[in-house]
């Protein structure tokens, strides 16, 4: 239950694997173990958000009620990051990704690819790597170098 619990988790936006490893150690699992399963299930949503997002944000951006959130969501996406993004390109998206701060991440990463129109089979590998870079850091984090190693 443990197991599914973290792979679970890490598919949540904010919490990712930033959250569901810390979360596995802390449950007795292994660092490696947390790490793997952190890592697998924060990949699952980032296909489905380079795929969906544009027609959903099309859509909802129709409808009043929305316009506003979709507006704030796509400036902030295309804003700052989405600079960073495009002036360095896909390397700019794995050290989005890569960098363990809340508000990066695979939902983060995925969701300015997308609003920048940058190519699927771009997109997903440089998420892939910035997210294992990642689960790298918070694995260390998490458990300790030392504890690691030995």
């Amino acid at each position: 239950m443990d197991k599914i619990s973290v792979f679970f988790m890490s598919m949540l936006p904010f919490i990712e694997l930033r959250g569901a490893i810390p979360f596995g150690v802390s449950l007795g699992m292994t660092p490696f173990d947390a790490t793997l399963l952190g890592f697998l299930g924060s990949m699952i949503p980032v296909p489905f958000i380079l795929f969906t997002i544009r027609p959903i944000f099309n859509y909802l951006k129709t409808k009043k009620l929305f316009e506003g959130l979709i507006d704030k969501l796509s400036n902030r996406s295309v804003g700052g990051d989405g600079q960073k993004i495009i002036k360095y390109g896909v390397f700019g998206l794995i050290i989005l990704v890569a960098i363990p701060i809340p508000g990066t991440g695979v939902w983060s990463g995925s969701l300015a690819a997308s609003l920048l129109d940058m190519r699927f089979k771009l997109a997903f590998p440089a998420i892939m790597i910035g997210n294992f870079l990642a689960a790298i850091q918070i694995m260390t984090l998490s458990h300790g170098v030392l504890e690691i190693l030995t």
